[in-house]
């Protein structure tokens, strides 16, 4: 179906058509229309406007009033203060607007006329470590970019970029190779995460210790890394247990976290070994790369040390060895060359933009990043713990991601429990259902209801409480509405656009109205806590609806309930579709 209009929009060029009726020579102004607590809207263009135009702002406003025929639309226009307008919407233009919404399976929301291509650069776990806290934010935002952006009609590639490759697969590889059935899992038929995790940390410290201590091992090791560089069949093939073996376990945490990731998604550092030589070439013959030191780097005048001299961006060392920036740039030539992307967007850490502005830069430099073709960091903040210091267990250890999503389940479950009664009657099997999918919502929503560039604190107490700004409490909202319209008998959800709506039914049915502008917003801002807050808005408003205006009982008049059982399923329908496009799941009945 077609994209429906939003009466925001509808408003703003009827006001922008009676502004260029006004006043010819002012161009295509922009009346500067905004939601206001005074009416619906308020448009305070008009100022800005009558200033340039050197002429009286209050009877600009006045002439640009007398100008507006929309009676459909339109109910009221108050000229205030010095020229700003308040406009008021009709009751039918809401109702028809909704109606024309809940017509359509994407409730209205317009795809992107200017989609394309976007490789999104997220959850970047380590090959052979545990996934920890830290990990959190770039798996969570970044599925959420790939929802949001994919409904809005870009193409999405995504790439989970593992630290499969360097200096310490020596080690491991080696000790492997010595100890060759310390990855067997005897009979099991299949092997679950934490066992995978269990036989990965004990290599892993076994060969640490003999690295530190023994000698020889440490020659052996560094010989078997010149190895694994030069692509040695049986080197290689170690280094695959540890690859497969380390999927395992990520796709156990993902699993956990209710995110899909397949094969194809993940290239890691070594999916770019072919290209390095490549690309060094290319930035030392144009020279976008310069030797210095005997390392191939790019040199910036807006990046410098602490002692004032020139910081560089090192693609090759002088040792011969690639640096990060190496692979991150033959990646950006993989992704822009052979996939096509018009944008790559990188969900990681802020304390690494100053590593990609250099990367992005060069990329500039050598013309793989264009006006066409961009690129953006989504830098996200630290989780801090509720003592607002980084996040660590009480021995100062990073905490354990499947710990964290392990807790948030448990705590979950218990409020479910807790809640559960003769009238909802959930099973055993659903209550567990349910706090999975309330915990691990809470923890989701935790982080993507705070701007991704600020830290926030990880409270389970407070995510999964049922007031406030939280998951559960919208995850509630839409279980309400659910049993409202199972408990409706004969009644069924029916527009009535003849009728006058209340107060709490208006700002209900404009709220919906805005679905598909934050959706927009979230997506081309790369900004998906501007979702979330929409999201916490409905949920609020429709508590509030829900309060002052009966559904079911006691019993309005029959056009009355429809109209508000259509108000209850339209929300309904927009919270899920709002909270599926965070990763979060909306049960049944809780």
């Amino acid at each position: 179906m077609a994209s429906v209009t939003s009466l925001t929009a509808s408003v703003h060029q009827r006001l922008a058509d009676a502004l260029s009726a006004a006043l010819p020579e002012a161009g295509s102004a922009d009346p500067l229309l905004r939601r206001s607590d005074r009416a619906d809207y308020q448009a305070n263009g008009i100022l800005a406007l009558a200033k340039k135009l050197k002429g009286n702002p209050r009877e600009l406003a006045t002439q640009v009033v007398s100008g507006i025929t929309a009676p459909d639309l339109i109910k009221d226009i108050e000229v205030s203060g010095p020229g700003f307008l308040n406009i008021t919407v009709t009751d039918r233009a809401i109702t028809e607007n909704l109606s024309a919404r809940a017509a359509d399976a994407r409730l209205g929301v317009p795809y992107n006329e200017n989609a394309g291509t976007t490789v999104i650069d997220y959850a970047q776990p380590n090959v052979a470590k545990e996934m920890h806290v830290g990990h959190l934010r770039s798996a969570v935002i970044g599925a959420a970019m790939v929802e949001i952006l994919e409904f809005t009609g870009e193409s999405v590639v995504r790439r989970h970029h593992i630290g499969d490759w360097g200096t310490q697969f020596g080690m491991l590889i080696q000790y492997l190779l010595e100890h060759p059935s310390e990855l067997d899992h005897g009979d099991a038929a299949s092997v679950d995460g934490e066992a995978a995790m269990s036989s990965l940390n004990k290599i892993y410290k076994a060969s640490r210790v003999l690295f530190d201590s023994d000698e020889e091992f440490k020659t052996r090791a560094r010989d078997r890394v010149v190895a694994l560089q030069a692509g040695e069949p049986e080197t290689l093939a170690l280094w695959q247990r540890f690859v497969d073996e380390s999927k395992i376990y990520f796709y156990s945490v993902f699993d956990k976290l209710d995110m899909q990731i397949a094969d194809p998604d993940i290239v890691g550092e070594s999916g770019y070994n072919d290209m390095l030589e490549e690309t060094c070439r290319i930035l030392e013959e144009t020279g976008v790369a310069v030797r210095s030191e005997g390392a191939l780097c790019v040199f910036f005048d807006d990046v410098k040390g602490p002692d004032g001299n020139p910081t560089p961006l090192i693609v090759k060392k002088s040792n011969g060895g690639y640096g990060y920036a190496a692979t991150d740039l033959s990646a950006i030539r993989n992704r822009v060359g052979d996939l096509k992307a018009t944008t790559l967007l990188y969900v990681v850490d802020v304390r690494q933009s100053l590593h990609f502005k250099m990367v992005f830069e060069t990329a500039r430099r050598a013309g793989w990043l264009t006006d066409e073709v961009k690129a953006h960091q989504l830098g996200f903040g630290t989780v801090l713990g509720k003592d607002g210091k980084p996040f660590k267990t009480r021995e100062g250890e990073t905490i354990r991601l499947i710990d964290l999503l392990d807790e948030a389940v448990d705590r979950a479950t218990s409020v479910v429990r807790e809640k559960n009664n003769a009238k909802i009657g959930l099973s055993e099997a659903e209550i567990v259902e349910n706090g999975a999918q309330i915990g691990i919502g809470a923890v989701k929503y935790a982080d993507l209801s705070t701007s991704a560039a600020r830290d926030y604190k990880f409270d389970l107490d407070q995510m999964v409480s049922l007031n406030g700004d939280t998951s559960v409490y919208s995850q509630y909202a839409y279980a309400r509405i659910r049993s409202i319209l199972r408990d409706a008998g004969e009644r069924t959800p029916v527009a009535h656009p003849e009728l006058e709506l209340a107060p709490a039914e208006r700002a209900l049915g404009l709220h919906l109205d805005q679905f598909g502008e934050v959706v927009a917003e979230a997506a081309t801002e790369y900004e998906p806590h501007k979702l979330a807050a929409y999201i916490y808005r409905l949920a609020s408003l429709f508590t509030t609806f829900y309060t002052e205006c009966p559904v079911i009982k006691p019993a309005p008049a029959l056009e009355v309930a429809e109209n508000r059982l259509f108000l209850c399923d339209l929300t309904a329908r927009t919270l899920h579709q709002g909270l599926a496009l965070l990763g979060i799941r909306t049960p049944e009945r809780l």
